[in-house]
């Protein structure tokens, strides 16, 4: 089988997203008048299609089900232009779903249903040591976007395993209930965890009340690089054996917000990847990603 060769690679959840938004602010129990919207989604993917749109070619390793839902699913990614031949299509397990219910006051409750990626294991990293992209004896190089939504066994076993050895892997969380998965990569040489306060606080099993704050705590736990974000208060970015940097995001009607992690993490990599200096990566991530958020940037 013929591939492109892939920018970057993003490993995790791809699933469906399935969306309620409201205008109205919700509590407990609201039933409102909304839309409700179905589109590609998990970590993974919302990172691979942020990339793409910044005109990178990232690959997928997965686990999307043979069902209709995973079929649909393959195809529209082929057609945002992103590599799937690198996906694990399995005969027996459904395609995940992930669904979350936004009001005016932000995201009410979400359920994430990646069942079937927790049951794949580490079949989904594959053509990472059959050749396709590389081997134990000539591991992957360059960019691995990585999506906490991974279990905690696969997540220890990806930080131990020379298959990863020589990669720039950037860590996402794929939310607070998830963070202490990261553990085993916290303290990881060649690992970039992007984090939201919250989660940093349960990495750290301490709270913060700042993102310098949390920046400096992971540091100090051994972390190489790391990036935190607070909704629209001031974000940082802490790299070992440097002075921990911050950046405001810019003040914004927020329409949505499932989604603004990955593209914050996305819009990082891609000012990394051309040595964008630190302080100009960190705007333009925020920057991006507050733009998201109002809607300015199309899903």
């Amino acid at each position: 089988m013929t591939m492109n060769t892939p920018d970057i690679l993003c490993i995790g959840s791809v699933l469906w997203d399935v969306i309620g938004r409201s205008p109205a602010s919700l509590r407990l129990g609201s039933d409102v008048p909304g839309r409700i919207t179905r589109l590609p989604g998990g970590v993974a993917l919302n990172i691979a299609m942020t990339l793409r749109r910044f005109g990178l070619t990232p690959a997928l390793l997965s686990a999307v089900g043979r069902d209709a839902e995973g079929d649909e699913l393959a195809a529209r990614c082929v057609q945002l232009g992103l590599i799937t031949e690198t996906l694990y299509r399995s005969d027996d397990l459904p395609t995940d779903v992930y669904m979350a219910i936004e009001g005016a006051n932000g995201l009410i409750a979400a359920i994430a249903d990646a069942h079937s990626l927790e049951a794949a294991g580490d079949k989904i990293l594959r053509p990472l040591s059959d050749g396709r992209l590389g081997s134990a004896e000539a591991p992957y190089s360059g960019i691995i976007a990585l999506d906490g939504n991974l279990t905690l066994s696969l997540l220890a076993q990806i930080a131990a395993s020379p298959l990863f050895a020589a990669a720039d892997l950037r860590v996402a969380s794929a939310s607070p209930g998830k963070a202490e998965r990261l553990l085993p990569l916290l303290t990881h040489p060649g690992a970039t965890l992007y984090v939201n306060l919250e989660e940093a606080g349960l990495l750290a099993k301490e709270p913060f009340a700042t993102a310098p704050e949390a920046a400096e705590g992971l540091l100090a736990r051994g972390a190489s690089r790391v990036l935190v974000t607070n909704g629209g208060k001031t974000c940082a970015e802490g790299t070992q054996g440097l002075a921990v940097i911050t950046a405001t995001p810019p003040q914004v009607m927020v329409t949505r917000v499932t989604g603004a992690g990955d593209t914050f993490m996305a819009a990082h990599i891609v000012a990394t990847r051309s040595h964008a200096p630190r302080q100009e990566a960190l705007d333009r991530a925020i920057t991006t990603a507050a733009h998201y958020v109002s809607g300015d940037i199309g899903t």
